[in-house]
């Protein structure tokens, strides 16, 4: 069975972009924003949560921090062009990683693979 991933991003351009980098390997799942993930997350448990931090409605930081709260075993990995400060506010909230964008296809899989192994 594929490994279930949920990108939570707001950019429908670099949504379809990840969309297209993942789908050959994964089922994907997607939010536009952090209340559509923490539903998404509830309803579809996937195995990894590729999450951008600037979201509407509920930034990637809370949305992370709400995701945790409920269910301490998600794994999350931000994805951001606004690493230095929100990351490591990422980080805090539970968040493995960042990924700064722009990203290859290669560096999103070994992230997505180096969590999905542990």
């Amino acid at each position: 069975m594929a490994k279930r991933v949920l990108i939570v991003e707001d950019d429908l351009a670099v949504l379809e972009v990840l969309q297209m980098m993942l789908a050959e390997d994964y089922e994907i799942y997607l939010a536009r924003n952090g209340r559509e993930a923490i539903y998404s997350y509830k309803m579809y448990k996937p195995d990894i949560v590729l999450m951008d931090i600037v979201l509407p409605e509920c930034d990637g930081v809370e949305t992370t921090r709400e995701i945790k709260s409920r269910y301490p075993d998600a794994k999350i990995i931000g994805i951001t062009a606004f690493s230095v400060q929100k990351g490591k506010d990422l980080l805090k909230a539970g968040a493995l990683e960042i990924i700064e964008k722009p990203f290859t296809k290669k560096k999103l899989i070994d992230t997505i693979e180096k969590y999905l192994r542990d």
